[in-house]
């Protein structure tokens, strides 16, 4: 495995129509996992990726993992639990604003997983282990896990990527900036949004934040600053990269995960620090271009035509 992560997927249902959820009639559906995500643009991205999770015993568990099966990504790690469900969600939309977001996840079969469901060889056989403060809040099981995951996961030589991905419907912001502080201090690759940053540090330059995760053990900090770009920084180089224009973004829920995955991929390609961040701009723009959390990622010739990096054959 070039990456291997974990974490919870749920089965999504978008409307078909704007406004208030309870005028809503017909819904499409769809999966949804901020871990699963990466890993499937990943795998777009032409490496090889693997997700695990526990799923319930059920339709919809059965649904997510043949789904994240055929974007060929390795779900050989995946379990089920015959005792409890398989989480949802569902979204509502208007018109100029980000879709609202209504989780039914509570005591689901991925907030059960455990310590002793991971198997630490697979794990250990990637090259980066991929995590993301959801995960975290999920429960104390998922929390342990978690820690305890990264924790042996260095210990074997393996890098750590982490995505704080804060949900505040999920825990409060005292929880959430004490546990995600405590998670940087073991992360090599983080990708922190600018909001997120200002809430876990306090800080708004991005010059400043860089630093202080920096400082907390971190070796390389990709500061997602939306439609902007990014700022990106290790102990060799810095540079703030210009984001891609789309003018009018179906979805951004995914956005986030399409850029960690794009700046991985550029990674396990050594390309170099701007060189990254150029692609997980993209992959992150060409995300918002479609309806749905995963159904944007780019294949790698796609990503690299929207780049301009190769000419587009459409005839």
């Amino acid at each position: 495995m070039d990456v291997v992560t974990f974490g919870e997927t749920m089965v999504l249902f978008n409307p078909e129509t704007q406004g208030p959820l309870r005028y809503v009639g017909t819904f499409t559906k769809s999966i949804g996992g901020a871990e699963s995500n990466v890993a499937i643009a990943l795998a777009r991205l032409g490496h090889k990726a693997g997700w695990f999770s526990k799923l319930g015993d059920d339709e919809f568990g059965r649904y997510i993992k043949s789904t994240v099966m055929g974007e060929e990504v390795d779900v050989s790690r995946v379990k089920k639990d015959p005792k409890r469900t398989t989480g949802i969600l569902f979204k509502e939309r208007f018109s100029t604003v980000n879709p609202n977001v209504y989780y039914y996840r509570k005591g689901s079969a991925a907030s059960h997983l455990m310590m002793e469901d991971l198997d630490m060889d697979y794990i250990a056989s990637a090259k980066i282990l991929h995590v993301t403060g959801i995960s975290l809040a999920l429960s104390e099981e998922m929390r342990e896990a978690v820690f305890y995951a990264v924790r042996e996961a260095k210990k074997r030589g393996v890098l750590i990527s982490f995505d704080p991905n804060i949900r505040l419907k999920l825990w409060s912001k005292e929880e959430a900036r004490e546990t995600i502080l405590e998670m940087v201090k073991l992360t090599d690759l983080l990708f922190p949004g600018k909001e997120e940053a200002e809430l876990l540090l306090g800080l708004t330059e991005p010059e400043e934040i860089a630093d202080s995760f920096l400082n907390l053990g971190v070796q390389t900090v990709a500061l997602k600053l939306g439609k902007s770009g990014c700022y990106v920084k290790n102990k060799e180089t810095e540079a703030f990269v210009h984001g891609y224009t789309v003018d009018h973004p179906v979805d951004t829920v995914g956005a986030g995960d399409g850029y960690a995955a794009g700046f991985l991929s550029g990674y396990l390609e050594n390309l170099s620090l701007t060189e990254c961040a150029q692609r997980a701009n993209a992959v992150g723009a060409m995300a918002t271009l479609v309806k749905g959390d995963m159904e944007g990622f780019p294949y790698k010739d796609q990503v690299e035509i929207f780049m301009g990096l190769k000419d587009s054959i459409d005839r």
